[in-house]
C-alpha cells in the first residue's frame, strides 16, 4: 500500500488518456539559426554539416527517452487501473461473506433460542443464558468488525451507538419505525411535518413489457472524446425514465431540513439553521450513489410541475435555453423559498465523465436569511472497463447574508481510498471564526459538532442529515423511493398538467413502462422536430 501511494504521488491521474502516449515519429529540429550563426564565425561547411549533425543526434537520444518515460507511465497507469478493478472486486467478495455469515449466525441464534423455548428445565434455562451471554459477546464482536471494516470517517467516536438522527417525521414508507428524536430538543421541531397530510405514492416501477437489450457504451461513445455530452445523442438505453427537470426537484427530497431549519431561526438559534441548510446542500447527492444512468435532456420549453402536500412544498421547473442547456427552477415551503438555475458542462475523457455544474441555487426564509451556494464536480469512472462508480469533489461554499456562513469540503476518492465520499467543513461567522464542524459522508450520514458544547463529551455527536432507506422494489436505475414517484401519473392529472409536462413525454413514458423499441423512436422522433423548430427560429 505505501508503494501505491508513492507511485501515485509520482504520477498523478490524468484525465486524457491521449496525453500518455507519444505520436511515434522522429523530431525534425531546424539547423537553420546555427547554420547563420556558424557561417557569421567563419567556419567551414564541413564543421557546420558536423554542428548540424550532433546536435540533431543528441535531440534525437533526448526524444527516445522521453518515449521510453511515457510508455512506462502509461503502463503504470493501467496497472493501477487493473489493481483498483481487483480491489472493488475483492470488497463486493468481502461484503458478500460477511453478510453470508451474518445470515449463518442469524440461523444459529434462532436455532438456539427455539431449543431453548422447547425445554423447561432449569438446566436448560441456564444453557439458554449462557447461551445469550454468547451471542451478546458475538453480536459486539460483528458491531466491531463492522465499524472497523466501514472505518467510518477514521474516528473512534463513530463507534457510540448512542448519537440519535432527525429524520423526515412525515415519511411516506409504511414500514418505517418510529424515529429517535433528541429528547431536549424544543416541541416545534419535533413537530414538524406533522400536520402534513398522507398521501399515498406508488413505490415501484411498472412491469417491463419487452426484455432489454445491451449496448455497448463505448461503441456509442468512442468518437466523441473531449466533446460535449449535452450534444451526443444516444439511445435510451444509457437512460433513466426521468428528465432533468424531474431530477432537480429531487434535490427536494430532504426538504424537512429546510422546514427544521425555518423553526430554528424563528427561535433565534441561526447556528441550527445553517447546520441544516449545510445538511440539505449535501442531501442533493444522497441518492446519486449507483445511479449511472443519464436523465432525458428536455425539449426547449418543457416543464415539471410538483404539488407534494404531504412534505408541504409546491415545486416548478423549466427548460429556458437549449444551447447552452439551461434549466431553471422554484420551490416554495413553509416559510422558505428555493430557486435556482443550473447549466450543466459535460467532457468525456476515454474512461470517465467530467460533469461541471454552473449556475447559483438560493435559499431564502421568510424572516429575510438568504443562503446561495454552487454543486460542485461530479465524475464518473470505469466506463470501459472495471465497476462503474461516480464520485463528488469540490468546494462548496454556502454564503449567508447575515450571521453564519458555511464551507464544505467534497473529498476526490483515490484509487486507494478505504474510506471514499468524505464530507468536510464548518460552519464560520461573519469574521472567520469556525464556531460548528461539519462531517461525513454524502451517500450516508453528516454529523455535527458545535465548538464549546459540553452535549459532545460523551464522544456522541448528532446527526444532521441520515439518507433514507432504499426501495424494496430495486432496478437497474437503482432509483430512491422518492424519485420513483416523481414521474407517476394518477388518474385525473394528466387532465390538469400543461402539455409541456415531462411525465406527458412519449419516449420517457415508454422507457418506464419498459417498451424499449418504442421508446428509442419516440426519442429521436422528438429529436429531430427539436432540431427542425430551431432551424425555423434561426432562420
Amino acid at each position: 500500500m505505501e508503494a501505491l501511494k508513492a507511485v501515485k504521488d509520482l504520477y498523478p491521474r490524468i484525465p486524457n488518456s491521449g496525453e500518455l502516449t507519444g505520436n511515434g515519429g522522429l523530431v525534425v529540429v531546424s539547423t537553420k539559426r546555427l547554420r547563420q550563426r556558424l557561417m557569421e564565425e567563419g567556419l567551414s561547411e564541413e564543421a557546420i554539416k558536423e554542428s548540424e549533425q550532433i546536435m540533431r543526434d543528441e535531440f534525437s537520444l533526448l526524444h527516445n527517452h522521453l518515449v521510453v518515460f511515457k510508455q512506462k507511465q502509461a503502463l503504470l497507469v493501467d496497472t493501477l487501473r487493473q489493481l483498483e478493478s481487483e480491489k472493488v472486486d475483492l470488497e463486493d467478495t468481502v461484503v458478500d461473506e460477511s453478510q453470508r455469515q451474518h445470515e449463518n449466525m442469524s440461523g444459529l441464534r434462532q436455532q438456539k433460542s427455539a431449543e431453548g423455548s422447547a425445554s423447561g428445565s432449569d438446566d436448560d434455562h441456564d444453557r439458554n443464558d449462557a447461551a445469550e451471554e454468547e451471542t451478546d459477546d458475538d453480536d459486539d464482536d460483528d458491531d466491531d468488525e463492522f465499524l472497523d471494516t466501514r472505518d467510518f470517517l477514521s474516528s473512534s467516536s463513530f463507534k457510540s451507538a448512542e448519537s440519535e438522527f432527525w429524520k423526515a417525521p412525515y415519511d411516506s414508507d409504511e414500514d418505517e419505525g418510529p424515529l429517535d428524536i433528541e429528547d431536549g430538543m424544543n416541541s416545534c421541531i419535533k413537530s414538524v411535518g406533522s400536520n402534513y397530510p398522507c398521501v399515498m405514492r406508488r413505490k415501484k416501477l411498472p412491469d417491463p413489457v419487452e426484455k432489454e437489450k445491451g449496448v455497448s457504451l463505448w461503441s456509442m461513445i468512442k468518437d466523441n472524446i473531449g466533446k460535449d455530452l449535452t450534444r451526443v445523442c444516444l439511445p435510451v438505453y444509457f437512460n433513466e425514465p426521468l428528465s432533468s427537470l424531474q431530477k432537480c426537484f429531487e434535490d427536494l427530497e430532504y426538504s424537512f431540513l429546510l422546514d427544521q431549519a425555518y423553526e430554528f431561526g424563528k427561535m433565534g438559534n441561526s447556528l441550527m439553521r445553517a447546520l441544516n441548510v449545510a445538511a440539505f446542500a449535501v442531501s442533493g447527492y444522497a441518492s446519486t450513489d449507483g445511479r449511472h444512468c443519464k436523465p432525458f435532456n428536455p425539449l426547449l420549453g418543457e416543464t415539471y410541475e410538483a404539488d407534494y402536500p404531504d412534505k408541504g412544498i409546491r415545486f416548478i421547473s423549466e427548460k429556458v435555453s437549449h444551447h447552452p442547456m439551461v434549466v431553471a427552477c422554484h420551490c416554495e415551503g413553509r416559510g422558505w423559498k428555493f430557486w435556482g438555475e443550473s447549466d450543466l458542462k459535460s467532457k468525456f475523457w476515454g474512461r470517465s465523465i467530467q460533469l461541471d455544474p454552473v449556475g447559483t441555487l438560493t435559499l431564502e426564509f421568510d424572516d429575510g436569511e438568504i443562503f446561495q451556494w454552487s454543486k460542485v464536480t461530479t465524475s464518473i469512472y470505469n466506463l470501459i472497463l472495471g465497476k462503474l462508480y461516480c464520485d463528488h469533489y469540490g468546494t462548496m461554499k454556502i454564503q449567508g447574508n447575515q450571521k453564519y456562513s458555511c464551507k464544505l469540503k467534497f473529498k476526490e476518492q483515490s484509487f486507494i481510498d478505504r474510506n471514499p465520499h468524505q464530507v468536510l467543513g464548518g460552519v464560520q461567522e461573519k469574521n472567520g471564526k469556525t464556531v460548528a464542524s461539519l462531517f461525513g459522508k454524502w451517500d450516508d450520514s453528516m454529523h455535527y459538532k458545535i465548538n464549546g458544547d459540553s452535549r459532545n463529551a460523551n464522544g456522541s455527536e448528532p446527526h444532521a442529515l441520515k439518507r433514507s432507506q432504499p426501495s424494496k422494489h430495486l432496478t437497474r436505475y437503482n432509483l430512491s423511493r422518492f424519485a420513483i414517484t416523481l414521474n407517476e401519473l394518477k388518474p385525473g392529472l394528466k387532465e390538469k398538467l400543461p402539455s409541456t409536462d415531462s411525465r406527458l413525454r412519449p419516449d420517457q413514458r415508454c422507457l418506464e413502462n419498459g417498451e424499449y423499441t418504442k421508446a428509442n423512436e419516440e426519442k429521436l422522433r422528438l429529436e429531430q422536430r427539436q432540431r427542425q423548430a430551431r432551424k425555423m427560429q434561426e432562420s
